[in-house]
């Protein structure tokens, strides 16, 4: 680990996070900063899962002792705790830390996809399941839940909620079992982290003037990788290639005066990519709105562009529209 440099390991950080809470955080950086780390996850591939603890654990331990210092220290914030919720629920709070610190029970659990773990859990007890649905990260335990047959579902839910300790020799067992099943599932020396469709994924929640700085940047820097990094990518400009059935369902969903500002800051093709799918009335009025906008800023226009390009993948997610760039992967045969 020590071979990496701060860029690297800010990199593999913002990859483990998703990219929602990526974009997020990117906004507290400096411009430089942001383009470094782009360019960083961009390139990864694999690392070792040894390596992508470590980075993690060091980032972890480093925001722990800052909390501690700021708060002033443990005993002040135990005293806090009780005296905010009781002594035992400041103990059970105290239980969860120490767990968290002291054990790395089902470590892979957290990194695994639900799919893989759905696969090998299904068949267990409801008060085994309850107890690796314990330690896995909220989003699979839910995702997995869903999907149990119903019986299982409450048993599960009714035993996670009256789990309070589990014996250590227990956890230890079950996690020698669990992992030995699923390194036949999948293979557990490395996990796939970064890379172009990650950085897509994170660009497109990032807001337009980022988006375009980044871009500008790594054209400069790798023309090739931005290329394929854009092409990965929804931006306003592509509505020109959505179908009529797409642009008519996310016209409605769109505030009117974000339509007008977007359209102002827009390409001739694009605006009139919009304006041929709407009803004469809309398209005279909205056509009215564009005219009588003056000295609209160029990041006005830049987050109402955002604004409605989140629309559409919203309802692309929600199967309302298909988002189509005219790869073959994307043709639907009737």
């Amino acid at each position: 680990m020590n071979t990496l440099t701060n860029a690297q390991k800010a990199a593999i950080i913002i990859s483990a996070i998703g990219s929602e809470n990526a974009s997020e955080v990117f906004k507290h950086f400096s411009d430089e900063e942001v383009e470094a780390i782009t360019y960083e996850v961009a390139k990864m591939d694999y690392y070792p899962m040894e390596t992508i603890d470590e980075v993690l654990n060091e980032f972890y331990e480093l925001c722990l002792t800052q909390k501690v210092i700021a708060e002033g220290g443990v005993e002040y914030a135990r005293d806090v705790l009780e005296k905010a919720f009781g002594a035992q629920t400041a103990q059970a709070l105290f239980d969860k830390i120490t767990k968290q610190l002291q054990t790395k029970a089902f470590g892979f659990v957290r990194k695994a996809d639900y799919k893989n773990l759905l696969a090998i859990v299904q068949n267990e007890h409801p008060q085994t399941i309850a107890l690796i649905l314990s330690y896995a990260r909220s989003d699979q335990a839910s995702a997995i839940l869903s999907e149990l047959p119903k019986k299982t579902r409450i048993d599960v839910v009714e035993r996670m909620a009256k789990m309070d300790r589990a014996s250590p020799d227990v956890v230890k067992s079950i996690e020698a079992t669990l992992e030995r099943k699923f390194a036949n599932l999948v293979t557990m020396d490395s996990m796939e982290v970064g890379g172009v469709n990650y950085v897509a994924d994170v660009l497109n929640n990032v807001d337009r003037a980022t988006e375009k700085y980044i871009f500008d940047e790594l054209n400069l820097r790798d023309p090739k990788l931005a290329d394929e990094i854009r092409s990965k990518m929804f931006v306003f400009e592509d509505i020109v290639s959505l179908d009529s059935m797409a642009i008519q369902a996310f016209i409605p969903e769109v505030d009117s005066k974000d339509l007008a500002i977007a359209i102002k800051g827009s390409t001739p093709e694009v605006a009139e990519c919009i304006y041929a799918n709407m009803s004469t009335r809309m398209r005279e009025s909205t056509q009215t709105d564009v005219e009588y906008l003056h000295n609209v800023r160029m990041r006005d226009v830049e987050e109402a562009q955002q604004r409605i390009v989140s629309i559409i993948r919203r309802l692309e997610d929600e199967g309302t529209l298909i988002i189509s760039k005219g790869g073959k992967e994307d043709e639907i045969i009737a």
